[in-house]
């Protein structure tokens, strides 16, 4: 096949306007395209056209799949021994810091974690971004440290290197800035290149829906849900997806050391009950893939022990610290940046909140810089938000709804994302919402293989 690739010419022009104009591409014309994105013989507009191009008119599943691959063995590729490595993915989302709480769980109930982590896309945080808010902690490991780090260790965390799937990172980052996030091949292709790059056996999928996520509507995150079932199934890897809801940030804090103080406190039992729930719900379905447990339910409730006796804790504790990090930060705060100012955002009116805007929240928090508009952009660790109400709760005339931290040259910018989220980002009313949003909409372990 890669002599096939080499020797066929195509036309990057007119596999775009082909695209465009709505016609299928073949498997040789994909794998064409994204070697030329790999060794930069195509340039980035070309494949920012070709993006907007399959975001517009779609791919079928045999397209999807020649994408995969192709992104897939654009670099190297790791594999692991025995049923009980098993990693995690979420479709992303406003204050989705599960990753750090969920897998020091997965991992002190006995599950053997290879994480590997993307950085921010559009409005929503990235886990590799959160977790360097650490000082010292290094997630630029190549693939032969990771792999001895997984197999010494049990559990380690990397952000996307030049080796695994280096189409997808060039991809990746072009996709956050040109409005392409939001295509179910587009997303499948890239969480499966990594997944199955990273050599895991088992993948628990947590697909986020609602107003905060990429998927909008249930059915387009049941879309996505099959999809990439169909790729797991394809390579004989075992998946475990949930549709879990993002119509209002995922626990209080929003921003990157204040997600990672959130996710410690978590840890220590402290935490808010929602990001509580699906990350216990979740390490429990790592738990039961890596067959520690014979269901979902035992896995659970095996996972509520360690949260509860702090081994969770530990784990999250030792994981820093093999990974260069300040591991004192799981008893000092004042280790993190935090900006120094803080702003609080008090209710005009009494009444019920009958819903928070929640890719708003995302956005706002890009602006303070805790997120980029460019690729070249770089991370204000310390700027964020805390949701204090969530949909549901009175609150009284004057009560506290948001604390905003910021820096010293923001007030300008403060004062107008105080006025967007007074007059549109939360809305409050006189009755209290008839219908609440369930945290989880939908489980499918019928997939597993």
């Amino acid at each position: 096949m890669k002599n096939l690739e080499t020797n066929l010419k195509f036309s990057a022009y007119e596999i775009i306007a082909k695209k465009r104009d709505g016609h299928k591409l073949t498997d040789p014309e994909i794998k064409w395209f994204i070697t030329g994105v790999t060794n930069k013989s195509i340039p980035d507009y070309q494949m920012s056209a070709l993006l907007m191009a399959i975001y517009i008119r779609g791919f079928d599943k045999a397209e999807t799949a020649s994408l995969t691959d192709a992104m897939l063995y654009s670099g190297s590729t790791l594999k692991f021994e025995g049923v009980d490595v098993i990693d995690k993915h979420s479709t992303g989302g406003v204050g989705d810091k599960a990753s750090f709480i969920l897998a020091p769980i997965a991992h002190a109930a006995g599950v053997k974690v290879p994480m590997m982590a993307g950085r921010g896309l559009g409005h929503t945080g990235g886990t590799v971004d959160k977790v360097e808010a650490i000082k010292g902690f290094k997630t630029s490991l190549t693939l032969k440290e990771f792999k001895e780090a997984v197999d010494k260790n049990r559990m380690a965390l990397i952000g996307q290197t030049g080796e695994i799937a280096p189409a997808d990172k060039k991809i990746y980052a072009l996709r956050d800035v040109t409005a392409t996030v939001d295509s179910i091949p587009l997303i499948t292709a890239s969480i499966m290149s990594k997944k199955l790059a990273e050599g895991a056996n088992g993948i628990v999928m947590d697909i986020k829906t609602g107003s905060g996520a990429f998927m909008k509507t249930r059915t387009n995150a049941k879309a996505l849900a099959k999809s990439l079932r169909d790729t797991a199934s394809r390579f004989d890897k075992k998946m475990l997806t949930m549709i879990t809801d993002m119509n209002q940030p995922l626990g209080e804090a929003v921003g990157n050391s204040l997600e990672i103080i959130e996710s410690i406190e978590v840890l220590k039992n402290n935490g808010p009950k929602d990001i509580t729930d699906i990350s216990v719900q979740l390490a429990g379905a790592m738990i039961y893939l890596a067959e520690i447990t014979k269901t979902h339910k035992a896995g659970i409730k095996k996972a509520k022990e360690v949260l509860k006796n702090g081994k969770a804790l530990e784990s999250f504790r030792d994981l820093i610290r093999l990974q260069g990090g300040d591991e004192k930060v799981v008893d000092d705060y004042s280790r993190l940046p935090l900006a120094k100012n803080t702003k609080e955002v008090c209710a005009l009116e009494a009444g019920y909140v009958t819903s928070i805007a929640c890719q708003e929240f995302g956005e706002h928090v890009v602006t303070l810089g805790g997120g980029r508009k460019k690729t070249e952009d770089k991370i204000d660790f310390g700027v964020g938000f805390v949701v204090h109400k969530c949909v549901g709760q009175r609150v009284k005339k004057g009560e506290k709804l948001v604390t905003i931290y910021f820096n010293d040259n923001q007030k300008d910018i403060v004062e107008d994302i105080e006025t967007e989220i007074l007059k549109k980002n939360i809305k409050i009313k006189a009755t209290k919402p008839k219908v609440l949003k369930p945290l989880i909409y939908d489980i499918d372990e019928n997939s597993l293989c």
